[in-house]
């Protein structure tokens, strides 16, 4: 029973991470504009960023992503096209500049929603 607990509290807070929500209440929105995130929730009151520096774990998971992403690309396209090493880069470099910058912000909201699922203290 308490397996199936914590199952369900791990799905729903990473669902409102998806969903660039409080991890927390679930209720408001993390951002308030593309790159400008809230100090904390209005609903709950749940600080976002509690020191300088939090966020560098969420930096660390926008790399692995975009690193996870390159690679594998480069290898289905490697496998599956006769395009040349050259042409390969040429496809993947600009997702490689863009996805960053587009999952910048799921990754600090996966990041806080890990955070708060380790640490409901706060």
């Amino acid at each position: 029973m308490e397996s199936e607990r914590q199952a369900n509290r791990l799905f729903r807070t990473l669902g409102r991470a998806v969903r660039l929500r409080c991890p927390r209440c679930g209720a408001t929105a993390l951002f308030r504009g593309w790159f400008s995130m809230a100090d904390a929730c209005a609903l709950c009151g749940l600080r976002f960023e509690r020191v300088q520096g939090y966020f560098v774990g969420a930096i660390y998971i926008n790399y692995a992503v975009t690193a996870a992403i390159a690679i594998g690309g480069f290898f289905v396209l490697w496998s599956q096209t006769a395009l040349s090493t050259a042409a390969q880069l040429a496809l993947l470099v600009p997702v490689v500049i863009l996805f960053p910058l587009w999952f910048f912000r799921y990754s600090r909201s996966l990041w806080l929603a890990l955070e708060w699922l380790i640490n409901r203290e706060l």
